[in-house]
């Protein structure tokens, strides 16, 4: 059989995605798929529905309405009760497109996501979700560039297509009048594994077979692949938004420890710090120990973005001075983070001490959405020396005796990081976070 516009079984229509159309919107799109045509825009509000209010974690919902000259013959204007297709419809793109959103990273935000039919001609539900999507990223990547979030809860790619039998043919992407002489009707939503979010089919004309399902599945699955390509070709660089890798703030203004922790996570983490993530907080460490200040500093930076949060609270503790300068660490001369000055106070207080044995403690603490907090620790042995060695590393590296004979100043920085107290805490925390997930 002939298609009516003479296209194969599994050929799409033209399809074209026009980001950005509205300049009043936080994200929109105008996507074209033959002669339907939908308007998706993407709004963001302060504030969840009452049932959300309170657990740290947003809302995503829909609206749908097609124009009234937009079949042709005129269709009444949808009022404030809307008729029963659009409704179903509205809460099928809410449904789908909640799939692709982290809705604890997203905070206490709700995004509408609006899409009106200009003109329809068949798949108008399937386009709104493909366009909804791009309109929802660009909300995202506006919302990430004002700072109201501080990372990506893009999970996933989100798109849909129609299918259907028509004279016993197995089709894709079905123009009107395909679908009203259709013998099987049928929606999919998937995302890039091909994965199915929502499958409608019905047999309108007949009922259909496991190998006729399977076919349709066949052509959707294809059709998927170029409109996830659409998608991410009007986004453009918007595109990484999508599914980034796990972002971490990590609560410090140490550059020195920044670029430690860095190293040792490698590329599995996008790792910055407060500096590069534009927050400016003034975290008072009130705690009695390591891990009640690594919390803190976590916690904070979690209140204030949202976003995964990692602290470490470290110091050294000389077995001579009963544990100190502990958690006193950096400010154990007065000024905070004055080495030079802390070293020399060190030294002085163990001056006739019988013994110089000494361990670096790190405490880490990890805050992220939805799950309760994470703290672990590490610590490495060594001892006091009466004088520095080594120029490298900072705080207490000179004066710290590995049991390799070097100082922690001594070794470079691989060395260190495979030791050291940080490192450790760091390993014990991939392990919690294997464990966790």
């Amino acid at each position: 059989m002939q298609r009516i516009d003479g296209r194969a079984p599994a050929t799409l229509r033209p399809v074209r995605i026009e980001a950005d159309f509205l300049r009043t919107a936080d994200g929109s799109c105008v996507i074209t798929m033959g002669g339907t045509r939908v308007l998706c825009t993407a709004s963001v509000e302060a504030g969840v529905p009452p049932f959300l209010r309170g657990q740290g974690k947003g809302w995503l919902t829909a609206e749908y309405a097609m124009l009234p000259a937009s079949t042709g013959k005129r269709k009444a204007r949808d009022g404030i009760k809307k008729d029963g297709r659009s409704v179903e419809i509205q809460r099928l793109i809410g449904r789908s497109l909640r799939q692709a959103i982290d809705l604890k990273m997203l905070g206490e935000h709700t995004i509408t996501i609006d899409c009106d039919v200009l003109e329809a001609d068949g798949g108008t539900r399937t386009a709104a979700i493909t366009g909804g999507y791009v309109a929802l990223v660009c909300a995202i990547a506006r919302m990430v560039e004002k700072k109201k979030l501080y990372a990506s809860p893009i999970v996933g790619q989100i798109a849909a297509i129609s299918c259907g039998i028509v004279g016993d043919m197995p089709c894709v992407d079905l123009c009107y009048e395909e679908d009203s002489a259709a013998q099987v009707d049928m929606n999919v939503v998937m995302d890039t594994r091909h994965a199915m979010i929502e499958l409608q089919g019905t047999g309108e004309g007949r009922a259909y077979c496991r190998r006729e399902l399977d076919e349709m599945l066949s052509l959707a699955e294809n059709a998927m692949d170029m409109l996830h390509q659409c998608q991410r070709e009007a986004l453009g660089a918007r595109a990484a938004l999508i599914a980034p890798k796990p972002r971490l703030i990590v609560a410090t203004g140490n550059a020195h420890k920044l670029a430690e922790i860095r190293a040792i996570l490698g590329d599995a983490y996008d790792v910055v710090g407060m500096a590069e993530a534009g927050l400016a907080l003034d975290i008072e460490e009130t705690g009695d120990t390591f891990a009640d200040n690594a919390l803190i500093k976590a916690q904070a930076v979690y209140d204030a973005t949202s976003c995964a949060s990692l602290a470490d609270d470290s110091g050294l503790a000389v077995d001579a001075l009963d544990g100190a300068p502990g958690v006193f660490s950096a400010r154990y001369a007065g000024g905070h983070g004055d080495d030079e000055a802390n070293n020399a106070l060190l030294l002085i207080n163990l001056a006739g001490a019988d013994t110089r044995a000494a361990r670096f403690i790190s405490a880490m603490a990890l805050v992220w959405p939805g799950r309760p907090p994470l703290i672990v620790e590490g610590s490495c042995e060594g001892e006091i020396l009466r004088a520095p060695r080594g120029t490298a590393g900072f705080g207490y590296d000179p004066l710290f005796l590995y049991a390799t004979g070097q100082t922690f100043a001594e070794m470079n920085a691989e060395q260190k990081n495979e030791v050291s107290h940080r490192a450790r805490a760091l390993a014990a925390l991939r392990q919690r976070l294997e464990e966790e997930t």
